[in-house]
């Protein structure tokens, strides 16, 4: 459970939330006040804080919040409650004080960056949004900053987090709780880190896990519909809302130039004062010449060589990583660290060309030739934007193109179709599979994602067991090689480096995409 040594007490904490007007009142027993320094103790550092009742200790501050149910208070006071942050009294349960609050999310954020000592002072705080490329630009900035401060730079990922510049541990979210954030911040700065780069989720600004957080650099690459459903967000217009507020919380925004609604963005910057720099792909071939601060244009000689050009300099780089997309990623990073202070012409920069991320475009080749990707395209844009890749390096050898996808349960419904439409025309063969399905039936869900393949040239088959679908694929894949003498290529998208599957609303363990494509190519 997360320690101090902070000077954050009961009255210091009701005071800071009486100042940004989140709290409603205090209640203790049969008192209620709003003057804290009343209550017995109210000047006592608080010794630690938590969200989870199990791991409440003597004088631990408890935030309330989720499906939370009273119960859970039971016998509490016994292993010592010193205070409670909610929504609602609980004084029925214990006698521990409780602040009683307007948002117990923002109360947290606030509460949670005060007693971990305001990590996020002692670090240039960088802040990455948008609906695809988060992940990657997060890798490649990450690298850039930790090349320039000599193996000091932090970084929290939907894969992965790095608090000491060197080692990697798996993450749960995207973007974490605010009070995990925080502690892990203030582990970063203990670590002697001088950056920290983040991606920051359309959730983590619904929920306010990042409330009271000011990016040094923000970024904004892209937008496009994503994360739409009931239990998320229930219009594209509430998913860009969330996503914009990085905006007016940044001290520096840098923009994709061609983001859709960047004439909002532009908006929303000038009424916060926040000045932007932006990045954009130059490629006239494609149509793409929207004037940027820091341009991209493929390098023709090579399939993953980039041009890039900032403060009337061009240098070029060569990408470890396949992807016209991900020299728009890289241009983003060097943008964003430019816009941290790094000097383009810095070698630091040169680092974006050493950079792998699990998950992402990741390839395999079997001894005949067939070449597999594992990716973590799960939605119309990125499934488009892998498509087109392949397309871009292979399409000469006219391939014969497998896509094995899946889809999430009871949320981004949106995405069932926009998947298929992502690769419709170009792929010939569909094998639809599980993928974190949850509550729903994963059959059910396939069977609907079959029925957007509208492409008469194009296979549906539904296969529910991941294991199968992906051996089916790649064996398929096969026979045409054998048979036909054709270039192919299984697409294994959707789970990207994640090993678990979300079934009935638990965790359940899967051996990951990329050791079922290995086990299947007979590469160890």
């Amino acid at each position: 459970m997360p320690t101090t040594t902070s000077p954050l007490s009961l009255a210091s904490a009701a005071k800071l939330l009486e100042d940004h007007h989140l709290l409603r009142e205090i209640i203790a027993g049969d008192v209620w006040t709003m003057d804290a320094t009343a209550l017995p103790g109210a000047d006592a550092p608080i010794p630690a804080i938590t969200y989870d009742t199990r791991q409440v200790r003597e004088g631990t501050l408890l935030f309330v919040k989720g499906r939370f149910k009273p119960e859970f208070l039971d016998g509490i006071d016994g292993r010592g409650l010193g205070a409670y942050v909610a929504e609602t009294p609980y004084a029925d349960r214990t006698k521990a004080p409780g602040l009683i609050v307007e948002d117990v999310h923002k109360a947290m954020s606030l509460l949670s960056a005060e007693f971990f000592g305001r990590p996020q002072d002692s670090l240039t705080m960088v802040g990455i949004t948008g609906t695809k490329g988060k992940t990657t630009t997060d890798y490649f900035t990450h690298a850039i900053l930790n090349a320039y401060s000599h193996g000091h730079a932090a970084m929290m990922s939907s894969i992965a987090v790095c608090l000491d510049g060197r080692t990697w541990t798996p993450s749960a979210l995207t973007t974490p709780e605010s009070l995990d954030a925080f502690r892990m911040m203030r582990e970063a700065v203990d670590n002697g880190m001088e950056y920290m780069v983040m991606e920051v989720s359309s959730q983590a600004y619904k929920v306010n896990r990042v409330y009271g957080l000011t990016f040094d650099v923000g970024a904004f690459l892209n937008i496009s519909p994503d994360h739409i459903s009931p239990i998320e967000h229930p219009t594209f217009e509430d998913y860009f809302r969330c996503k914009r507020r990085i905006v007016a919380n940044s001290r520096r925004l840098v923009l994709g130039a061609d983001c859709d609604h960047a004439d909002l963005l532009l908006q929303d910057a000038k009424a916060a004062g926040t000045p932007v720099g932006t990045f954009a792909l130059h490629d006239p071939e494609s149509g793409h010449t929207t004037p940027a601060d820091v341009t991209v244009a493929p390098d023709p000689s090579s399939k993953t060589g980039i041009r890039v050009s900032c403060d009337g300099e061009t240098r070029d780089f060569t990408l470890d990583m396949l992807g016209e997309f991900n020299f728009l990623n890289a241009d983003a990073a060097i943008a964003i660290a430019h816009a941290a202070g790094v000097p383009f012409g810095d070698p630091a920069m040169g680092a974006v060309e050493r950079v792998q991320v699990p998950g992402r475009m990741e390839r395999f080749v079997g001894a005949d030739g067939l070449h597999v990707y594992v990716d973590f395209a799960h939605n119309y844009m990125s499934t488009k934007a892998l498509v087109d890749e392949m397309m871009r390096v292979y399409g000469e050898k006219a391939p014969r193109i497998t896509v094995v996808a899946g889809s999430t349960g009871g949320k981004a419904i949106d995405r069932r179709k926009g998947i298929v439409d992502g690769a419709l025309g170009r792929a010939e063969s569909f094998i639809l599979t599980t993928d974190d399905p949850n509550f729903e039936d994963p059959h059910a869900i396939a069977e609907e994602m079959a029925s957007y393949v509208t492409d008469p040239k194009a296979e549906a088959k539904v296969v529910v067991d991941r294991v199968q679908a992906i051996a089916t694929a790649i064996g398929e894949a096969r026979e045409s090689i054998a048979r036909d003498g054709r270039f192919n290529i299984v697409l294994v998208i959707g789970k990207g480096h994640e090993t678990r599957n979300i079934i009935d609303g638990k965790a359940v363990a899967w051996p990951g995409d990329a050791a079922v494509v290995r086990r299947e190519l007979g590469l160890g």
